[in-house]
């Protein structure tokens, strides 16, 4: 069974990942071809920087993504010790059953529910136009939020719940001690969901395409005008680009995961010599 399982492990991984290395190879291929290597070139990177308006949508993405990642953390953050500090079961179900409905449900669901929402409201206000980069932010928050409070919730369940009480006991505001004790234990499950948020925003299009405005263009956006008629390499250059940046955010969060793990080892550790040594005392 074992080289059957190595054989379909080796299958899996190369479905995966053969896509993203054809593209890689051929962002520095010379000729426009995906079938022919005629060279190794950077001549599709330069193209790229030189076209202004997928440089406006990738900085356009940039804004809306980190915008979205940074408010949903805080409020996936503040919702998340709201859900934790509930004492009804009941309660507490019914917020992790609400908080699972969006990312559950599908996009296009979302997306024109988000646009009919938008539309409605626009025109009951009077408003000029009812779609624009104010509606696409709320939009993906609200798809954002639930990532990031499935990523701080085990963290504060995992945390012990002595230590803020300690900390007040010591005279800590409940503020302060909620700043200085539990905001470091729950950190990597903060920059988790902070990550998460903003992948989940920069490749993000069905929800982008309902709820934006005419002014504003995503790069998601921006590459399915392009379909239309046919997609240049200086795509792949950008794609590359976008994969590099996306591992190097997936191996810091990964990293932070582990330093996080391993002072928790510490903690526990530590924990342990003080109470041997407080028993061998008395």
């Amino acid at each position: 069974m074992k080289p059957i399982a190595k054989l379909y492990t080796a299958l899996i991984l190369v479905f995966l990942f053969a896509p993203i290395a054809i593209l890689l190879v051929f962002s520095f291929n010379e000729a426009k071809s995906l079938s022919v290597l005629s060279g190794f070139s950077l001549h599709w990177y330069e193209e790229l920087f030189r076209d202004s308006e997928t440089l406006g949508a990738v900085r356009n993405t940039l804004i809306l993504a980190v915008s979205a990642s940074l408010i949903s953390t805080v409020m996936g953050t503040a919702a998340a010790v709201g859900i934790q500090k509930l004492r009804s079961r009941a309660l507490r179900a019914m917020m992790d059953t609400v908080t699972n409905i969006p990312m559950i449900n599908p996009d296009i669901i979302t997306g024109i529910s988000l646009m009919l929402m938008f539309v409605f409201v626009g025109r009951l206000f009077g408003a000029a136009t009812s779609l624009s980069f104010g509606t696409m932010l709320i939009a993906h928050i609200t798809f954002c939020l639930p990532y990031v409070i499935l990523q701080v919730l085990p963290k504060l369940q995992q945390m012990d719940a002595s230590l803020p009480e300690a900390a007040m006991d010591l005279g800590c505001t409940p503020l302060k001690a909620f700043l200085k004790v539990e905001i470091p234990e729950i950190l990597p499950g903060i920059v988790t969901g902070l990550i998460m948020a903003f992948t989940l925003s920069l490749d993000d299009f069905v929800i982008s395409y309902f709820t934006a405005g005419n002014g504003f263009v995503t790069l998601p956006i921006r590459i399915y005008s392009m379909t239309k008629k046919t997609v240049t390499p200086k795509m792949y250059a950008l794609a590359t680009i976008i994969f590099f940046v996306i591992l190097a955010l997936l191996l810091i969060s990964n990293l932070a995961d582990a330093d996080a793990a391993e002072t928790t080892k510490k903690a526990r550790a530590r924990r342990k010599e003080i109470r041997r040594t407080r028993r061998n005392h008395t």
